[in-house]
């Protein structure tokens, strides 16, 4: 399973919930896929979008899913911290472990030695689960579509080949009102 299918299968899965982006080529194929309201797309935070995620869960006691990549959450694994401990978040956490640093030129991450679900769990992730291929993840993101509680999806994807779509141009003021109104639409 390629990083686009992986993608592509969350944003199946959540049609109207909100989906936060990771930084770096992920939130450039999410654009590239399917452009919605509810998806916010990071931009130069790498490591910050399952903050953004958090909020939107607590703001909105509705489910909110962050799609996070391996170099990203290894950057900053505060969301994990965070998330865990609060026992009614209804947070969906999906990890796109592709093993590179992707949108920097493809260098390694050490992600092949470190267990994420083992991160999730110590910190407090009531259920962690895993998903190598393609019909894996369908199955896991199914029965997860309405979370109460924060799960980590640890999915273990492919680097696409050939070139990423484009960066996010879009204004990004514009972008955060977009799903600041999505988001206020869910709790009205």
């Amino acid at each position: 399973m390629n990083k686009t299918t992986a993608v592509a299968a969350v944003i199946e899965a959540f049609p109207e919930a909100p989906i936060v982006f990771t930084t770096g080529y992920t939130c450039r194929i999410a654009r590239h896929l399917r452009d919605t309201p509810n998806h916010f797309y990071m931009v130069g935070s790498m490591g910050l979008a399952p903050s953004i995620a958090i909020g939107i869960a607590l703001q909105t006691g509705q489910p909110a899913v962050v799609v996070d990549g391996d170099g990203s959450l290894m950057m900053n694994p505060v969301g994990l911290l965070v998330a865990g401990p609060i026992r009614d978040l209804p947070l969906l956490h999906v990890l796109l472990d592709d093993g590179v640093y992707d949108s920097t030129g493809g260098q390694p991450t050490p992600s092949a030695g470190v267990d994420f679900g083992a991160w999730a769990r110590g910190s407090g992730f009531g259920e962690t689960l895993r998903a190598d291929d393609e019909d894996t993840l369908r199955m896991a993101l199914a029965r997860h579509t309405n979370v109460s509680t924060p799960v980590f999806l640890h999915c273990r994807v492919d680097a696409d080949a050939g070139a990423p779509p484009p960066r996010v141009d879009a204004d990004l003021a514009d972008h955060a009102d977009r799903l600041r109104r999505h988001v206020a639409g869910l709790v009205e």
